[in-house]
């Protein structure tokens, strides 16, 4: 069994894009992406971004700094060797970064509230 790929819904594709593309550097397969499906892959690992229908996303607020989605039950872990770096330029492309609760780990907001992890790794 292998996993190919994690979805996730997203009400502006164009700031969720940004975010785990250019802020957290997941590349584009553009040959799998169209419009209202963005494929990104790190290292044999695919994310992908799919909007959510129009009749559907009118209904959902989204905050500025966006609020956590405490009823979410998926939390995607991103690594890397930069940490503190990685942290501020997610900020630069709408993410939160939240206190640090533990040494090598943070949490973080994307553009939308969804929780992500980042994690702090060697090498």
């Amino acid at each position: 069994m292998k996993l190919g790929m994690l979805i996730l819904f997203a009400k502006n594709m164009e700031k969720m894009t940004r975010f785990y593309r250019d802020g957290l550097g997941l590349a584009e397969v553009a040959s799998e992406s169209s419009e209202g499906w963005m494929v990104l892959e790190a290292e044999g690992v695919r994310f992908a971004l799919h909007a959510i229908p129009p009749s559907i996303a009118d209904g959902i607020e989204i905050k500025d700094p966006p609020e956590a989605r405490a009823g979410t039950p998926v939390k995607p872990v991103f690594e890397s060797p930069e940490l503190g770096a990685l942290c501020a330029r997610l900020e630069a492309f709408g993410g939160q970064v939240l206190p640090q609760r533990s040494p090598g780990r943070r949490d973080a907001l994307d553009p939308e509230g969804n929780v992500v992890q980042l994690k702090q790794v060697t090498g």
